[in-house]
């Protein structure tokens, strides 16, 4: 039983400093997405809807 209460408390520490090391990369801006706002105006701002096209 005490083997279960040692196994809790490791992995409640790493799970402790895999929840630190993500607040901290998002504090440092390692999540910003740099890319996409430079390539925006290259994308389509309509959508193709095909249920709109003419039949014959």
């Amino acid at each position: 039983m005490s083997a279960l209460f040692i196994l809790i408390g490791i992995s409640m520490m790493v799970a402790g400093s895999f929840l630190a090391a993500f607040i901290w990369s998002v504090g440092n801006g390692q999540y910003d997405d740099d890319y996409t706002p430079s390539i925006r105006m290259l994308f389509d701002q309509t959508k193709n809807d095909p249920s709109t096209k003419p039949t014959n």
